[in-house]
């Protein structure tokens, strides 16, 4: 007769409770695998590059890179954030676009600042089946919009109307109107698209008074904190009764320096732009600056990469983001500041 080991029930119940624990693990595995698409025990991290028209010493696109780099990491992707050498140079980004291409990554976030630029090398990233994704600034035409799968970033026309609504009502309230519109980038899609809104809202301004003297003058600005304060400051001197500037970017706060430097008066000279980098903060805090329009550039570089992370694991597809038009005003600054050392604002 086999004598049979005494049966311990401890060891049994750590047994079974590890096989169902395995169970129930390889079931959730096989669950997550059905659902993202691959298997969850191998499975290699995304690829996805970003190329923009900026250099590194343009402080907007660092907090845009610091979204960017944020969500990466999040979801365990290798990221690379390229800039140019020379600041809004289109054949730089180009070529960076090119190599990147080559490379064949899981996505390609971009932006399109040329209308026409970049079709070869967009065409090449959709043979390839690259997921692309504009950010910052999109196409307004052409094949570009059908090459791209969706875009994340300010619609300009409106931002650009409503920055010239809300400076013009500080416009002095009787005599003549003279008014400077920067174009920082003649012939870029952001640039021209905001100068058009500004446009827009400077004439729905001298349709709704009539009786007012209102000049307006666009000029090439530029895109460097010296030059634009240089030939903004120009066109001051040629015209000393100018009540505002307009810039499509964040380059007006050199103008405000210089008007600070000058000992000009806080306010004399109406200050409109873009974006909440440091000097722009700076200069709303002392009074030179009345009115600025954030677009959120932590944002442009987040939610991209959250796009093509939904679209390689459970297939959604990309959709369009309005990152927004918010309306600064200088009793804002303390608030953000904070946010701005972070580098997020």
């Amino acid at each position: 007769m086999t004598q049979r080991s005494p049966c311990n029930l401890g060891q049994m119940f750590a047994f079974t409770a590890s096989a169902i624990g395995l169970s129930r693990l390889w079931l959730g595995a096989t669950m997550f695998s059905l659902l993202f698409g691959g298997s969850v025990w191998a499975a290699e991290p995304l690829t996805i590059v970003f190329t923009c028209h900026s250099a590194t010493t343009n402080s907007f696109w660092q907090a845009v890179k610091l979204g960017f780099d944020d969500a990466c990491s999040r979801i365990g992707a290798k990221g690379q954030f390229v800039f140019v050498q020379t600041e809004g140079s289109i054949e730089q980004q180009v070529a960076n676009m090119q190599a990147t291409v080559a490379r064949k990554p899981d996505a390609l976030i971009t932006s399109l600042v040329d209308n026409n630029a970049f079709v070869g090398v967009l065409k090449e990233a959709k043979e390839k089946g690259i997921i692309v994704i504009s950010a910052n600034v999109d196409a307004t035409a052409g094949p570009e919009l059908t090459l791209r799968d969706a875009f994340v970033g300010q619609n300009f026309v409106p931002a650009g109307t409503n920055l010239a609504k809300r400076l013009a009502a500080l416009f002095p309230k009787d005599g003549p109107i003279r008014i400077v519109v920067g174009v920082s980038a003649p012939g870029q899609n952001w640039a021209e698209q905001r100068a058009q809104g500004v446009m827009n809202g400077l004439e729905a301004f001298k349709k709704a008074n009539p009786e007012r003297q209102v000049s307006i003058d666009k000029i090439d600005s530029g895109t460097d904190l010296a030059v634009v304060s240089d030939r903004v400051g120009a066109y001051l001197n040629a015209h000393s009764g100018t009540t505002a500037y307009f810039d499509m970017g964040f380059w007006h706060a050199g103008v405000a320096k210089a008007l600070k430097d000058n000992n000009t008066p806080p306010g004399k000279i109406l200050l409109g732009g873009f974006d909440l980098v440091p000097q722009v903060l700076e200069m709303m805090k002392a009074g030179y600056i009345q009115v600025e329009i954030d677009q959120q550039p932590y944002e442009q570089g987040f939610m991209p990469v959250m796009e093509v992370y939904l679209k390689k694991t459970i297939g959604l597809a990309p959709a369009d983001i309005d990152t927004g038009e918010s309306v600064i005003t200088p009793d804002q600054v303390d608030a953000i500041i904070a946010l701005s050392k972070e580098g997020k604002r």
